[in-house]
């Protein structure tokens, strides 16, 4: 028997490998599928299911595209309805995969269909157990992203509260948890950076699962503090239930190679977004007008479906040489299947062409004290995190929270200078190419943000400032 995770950074997600004796499984697969073939083809294996613990929020799954290449059968558990052809199990049953056995827990909750999947080795101990969103490493799921449910977050988070008591509390402490997610995922509020656990350690560190814990403190704990989820998570349980475009042909669609001048016409033609994946200081130093960044090498793909609102938005690109195929297969990971085409050459050509360019003020955190020093009253943005700002920040400074920008521009004053800081500098950029592509042009962009600005002597405080501008 072995078992596998498979895990993505930037997304915290966890997708599942199983094989025996020459039959495979796979949990909760990402969209881009070869690394699971791959895998597979490694053991001289055939993948014999595809298994999904839930209609996922915050990416959309590979299971269709895994199905039709491998003759895998797609499993989802009680209560789920996909619109494609599907095994829907019922609670308890198992699977064989070799000499192994899956088992079935129906736990409601995070949704109504989420199932977790108890694997039993060869001699039918209980050893793993695969929780998708039901049960994080020191946290459980937010229960209010059940997509068109007629159930409160409370009155799921009641169901959540059982299934955890019924299910998986009552198994031995030595089974490992496998959740399908880790730190920084928007699926639950507060998750360890580990990406497994045991059952029993978590019973003891957990905070949803302290054995005295009432069904009313469990749901008044878990549904306070929940921030909006991003808006792109109704649309990828959508294409995660009725289905969408292989991921061949979004890759096709994605990789034209443009030139500057058919880039230029094609962004003319459409209407696309123009979406800069390049460092921030680079982005800074030379960018396409109304140009949005989102690095590459950041939480890329959650940040595009937090701030781009319509999924279906057609997107050009730029691209460091190399990294364009990175950049459509990420973006597909949310949904966004709509690139049509990235700037060949990158910025470098555009700038060769003679073509229009922009730049972004950006200063080191020690000629942001300097300025405080002449005039205290500068408009320092703090766009981290409420959780962030809360923890410390500087005296002066306003939070809006880059998650929410968007609804709250008319809030900043375009007539004055906003300086501009998150906790390192990919946020802050972000930021200010958004005010930049809506009219502001009195930016400053504050290089390495608040781990930067603490080394200074600019005055800082942990009690929360007012959010309004004087």
């Amino acid at each position: 028997m072995k078992v596998e995770q498979i895990y993505t950074g930037c997304l915290a997600q966890g997708a599942y490998y199983i094989e025996s004796n020459g039959e495979a499984a796979i949990i909760d697969p990402l969209r881009e599928i070869k690394p699971y073939l791959e895998r597979a083809e490694k053991d001289g294996a055939k993948i014999k299911y595809v298994l999904e613990t839930h209609f996922h929020a915050d990416f959309v799954s590979g299971h269709l595209d895994l199905a039709k290449a491998s003759g895998a059968r797609i499993v989802f558990g009680p209560n789920a309805s996909p619109t494609f052809d599907a095994h829907i199990t019922s609670d308890g049953e198992e699977l064989k995969v070799g000499k192994v056995t899956i088992k079935v827990l129906h736990t409601p909750g995070h949704t109504m269909e989420s199932t977790t999947y108890l694997l039993k080795d060869e001699n039918s101990r209980d050893y793993a157990l695969f929780t998708g969103d039901t049960l994080f490493i020191g946290d459980v799921g937010r229960p209010d992203l059940a997509a068109k449910s007629d159930l409160t977050k409370e009155q799921l988070a009641g169901h959540l509260y059982d299934s955890l008591r019924n299910k998986i509390m009552p198994l031995t402490d030595d089974v490992v948890v496998y959740p399908a997610h880790g730190a920084g995922s928007a699926c639950g509020k507060n998750m360890s950076k580990e990406t497994f656990d045991t059952l029993g350690n978590q019973k003891k560190t957990n905070y949803a699962l302290r054995a005295d814990m009432t069904k009313e403190e469990f749901v008044k704990e878990v549904t306070e503090g929940l921030l909006p989820p991003p808006g792109y998570f109704p649309m990828n349980v959508k294409m995660n239930k009725e289905g969408y475009n292989s991921i061949d042909s979004v890759m096709n669609l994605g990789l034209q190679a443009l030139s500057p001048d058919a880039f230029e016409a094609a962004a003319n033609e459409t209407g696309a977004l123009i979406l800069d994946t390049r460092k921030a200081q680079d982005f800074a130093a030379g960018c396409i007008p109304n140009a949005i960044f989102i690095g590459i090498d950041g939480g890329f793909a959650p940040w595009v479906g937090t701030l781009i609102p319509d999924i279906k938005q057609p997107i050009l690109f730029v691209a460091d040489e190399g990294r364009e195929e990175e950049v459509v297969t990420r973006l597909a990971r949310v949904g966004y299947d709509h690139a049509i085409g990235y700037l060949k050459g990158g910025f470098a050509a555009w700038r060769e062409a003679g073509k229009e360019t922009d730049t972004v003020t950006s200063i080191t955190a020690d000629t942001l004290a300097t300025s405080f020093e002449q005039d205290i009253n500068i408009n320092i943005i703090d766009v981290r995190k409420p959780g962030e700002y809360q923890a410390e920040h500087l005296e002066t400074a306003v939070n809006k929270p880059l998650d929410f920008l968007n609804e709250h521009l008319a809030e900043l004053p375009k007539d004055e200078t906003l300086y501009i800081h998150c906790a390192g500098g990919y946020r802050s950029m972000i930021a200010a190419s958004i005010l930049k592509a809506r009219g502001y042009d009195m930016l400053i962009d504050v290089q390495g943000g608040y781990k930067a600005i603490s080394e200074t002597n600019l005055p800082r405080t942990n009690f929360v400032c007012p959010s309004t501008l004087q």
